[in-house]
């Protein structure tokens, strides 16, 4: 990305492409944004951008794309999810842990999501499957942009390079964590699954249960003894 942000560095005008990738993330396309306004913030320090411009264009590309990406949610989603094909049961599923984690922290959630590299990306959406409340995700969501996009994009300006390094080494970082662990929630999930599937199935349980005693089949009674005289 350094490199990427050395070409884009030749013309300053371009550079102010990179905080717009922002809105790009947001929407659910994913994308470097938050390395993006990283890089852009870098290069206002080296005095090739205005930082304000940067900052103003980050917030208000997060606003929008997540905008965007609510009412894509909200109109589509849940279609989407529970549209027949690979992981039906997972995605149906997924919508009815969403509907209990947003009615209770619906507000946190939308403004943390934007904190949270991956989280962002989906956080918007889920908001609209939901259909939460508009003019609360509004809110909320652009608090979560505004206090987002001025931090990293003051902590590129002052940190100059050397936090641009760090937060992509460690983004990659964080993202290697995250596979894991969802490779590990799906195996967990799968597992579940097939323990309830066999709990579920009648033939299984009845092989599963121990045999009741029966006693001899008719045709194996033994005969009874002749009357004494």
């Amino acid at each position: 990305m350094l490199a990427f942000a050395a070409l884009i560095s030749v013309s300053g005008g371009l550079g102010y492409a990179l905080p717009a990738l922002v809105g790009l993330e947001s929407m659910g396309v994913p994308s470097p944004g938050e390395t993006a306004l990283i890089l852009a913030a870098v290069l206002a320090s080296e005095g090739k951008l205005q930082i304000w411009l940067v900052i103003v264009i980050a917030c208000a590309s997060a606003i929008v794309g997540d905008n965007i990406g609510y009412w894509l949610g909200r109109k589509i989603g849940r279609e989407v999810l529970e549209a027949p094909g690979p992981f039906q049961k997972r995605r149906v599923r997924l919508i009815a842990v969403g509907e209990r984690f947003f009615d209770k922290h619906g507000a946190k959630a939308v403004f943390l999501a934007r904190w949270v590299a991956l989280v962002r990306i989906a956080a918007a959406w889920f908001a609209g499957i939901e259909e939460m409340r508009f003019r609360e995700f509004f809110l909320w969501n652009a608090l979560g942009g505004i206090t987002w996009g001025t931090t990293y994009g003051l902590v590129g300006y002052f940190g100059g390079k050397g936090a641009a390094n760090a937060i992509t080494h460690y983004g990659v970082i964080a993202a290697i964590v995250l596979g894991v662990l969802v490779v590990v929630g799906l195996v967990a999930m799968k597992v579940r699954e097939r323990r309830a599937e066999r709990s579920a199935d009648p033939a299984a349980a009845a092989s599963a249960e121990p045999v009741a005693e029966r006693g001899p089949e008719p045709d194996q009674a033994e005969p009874e003894s002749p009357p004494s005289s």
